[in-house]
């Protein structure tokens, strides 16, 4: 391997992140999954509903920054479990947009609570200065991402 860079993924800090976002995503997820037939994308398309409702296809793609393509499909899933409401934006009647149905909020009341308690319990690890320090970091690095990113 001589004369070629060396990139060791277990301190290679994208890898780093990637890693522990889907081991703490798969943790809640097998709830949710279990409980009410959920993928992690749908139930990140329900929470991103469940904050903000009104909102196109395209702005939960964007919010989440998960593929279009997969929220899309996660979307027509909800839409067919009857989960999700598709209506038309109040100021544009040519804009569709999303919004949690009855029945889903039915689930959002049940699945948020747990993912806010499974939080609480990773949080807990740490002192009330490191979790404001990892707020204040995750927050410089997802500012520099966007900056870089329109490079």
């Amino acid at each position: 391997m001589a004369g070629h860079a060396l990139l060791e993924l277990e301190t290679f800090l994208p890898y780093r992140l990637s890693v522990l976002s889907n081991t703490l995503s798969q943790a809640i997820a097998r709830v949710y999954d279990k409980r009410f037939g959920l993928s992690v994308t749908e139930w990140r398309a329900m929470a991103v509903l469940g904050h903000r409702a009104d909102l196109s296809g395209r702005e939960v793609a964007e919010r989440t920054a998960m593929d279009k393509v997969a929220v899309s499909r996660a979307i027509a899933r909800l839409l067919s479990k009857g989960l999700v409401e598709r209506g038309t934006a109040a100021n544009d009647k040519r804009r569709s947009v999303l919004r949690l149905s009855e029945e889903g909020w039915k689930i959002y009341d049940q699945v948020a609570p747990l993912a806010l308690e499974h939080e609480q319990r990773l949080l807990s690890h740490l002192s009330m200065e490191e979790r404001e320090w990892l707020a204040r970091i995750l927050d410089t690095l997802w500012k520099a991402e966007l900056v870089e990113s329109k490079r």
